[in-house]
């Protein structure tokens, strides 16, 4: 199951870097500098479009070290512009595709601290990933995908699950 959620992640992940190549065209055709995009948010009480990118990069890389026993590798969070940001999908895509299924093994049976919760507290990995790592990188995903659609960006529900593996029956 965990090798299947990270697959999954590096496509969604996969993903957003198509979504900048349509968000590059759109500036492009309008005729103004896509970074502009990379600052944009839906509320002014949101987190920016590269935030939201970090975020779903961070709880995707994280459930793949503490799912196969490492310690997730750290970006330093500063990123400013699309070619940035290409290198930090691309970074998280190496290190999560880095991780070999059988590294996941005994994952059921580790535990993982996050600096965010109570003092003390551990969650089970299959805990983690249903309730923390799951929810939080598609609703990242989804945040940022609302914010390129909401200024523009020709992107639309297949842009978001991407390619489909269908098979003959």
């Amino acid at each position: 199951m965990y090798y299947r959620v990270m697959s999954q992640y590096v496509q969604a992940l996969k993903n957003v870097d198509a979504w900048l190549d349509k968000a590059e065209q759109h500036a492009d055709r309008k005729r103004f500098d896509v970074n502009v995009l990379m600052t944009s948010r839906l509320a002014p009480d949101m987190a920016h479009f590269i935030y939201q990118v970090q975020s779903a990069c961070d709880y995707a890389k994280g459930a793949a070290a503490w799912l196969s026993g490492q310690k997730p590798p750290k970006h330093e969070d500063n990123e400013t512009t699309i070619s940035e940001t290409r290198v930090r999908l691309k970074k998280t895509i190496a290190f999560i595709e880095g991780v070999r299924e059988d590294q996941y093994a005994g994952a059921t049976e580790r535990k993982v601290t996050v600096s965010w919760g109570p003092a003390g507290s551990v969650l089970r990995a299959d805990d983690y990933l249903l309730q923390v790592s799951i929810p939080n990188v598609y609703f990242h995903l989804m945040a940022a995908y609302a914010i390129l659609r909401h200024n523009g960006v020709d992107v639309g529900k297949q842009d978001f699950l991407g390619p489909i593996n269908w098979i003959n029956p």
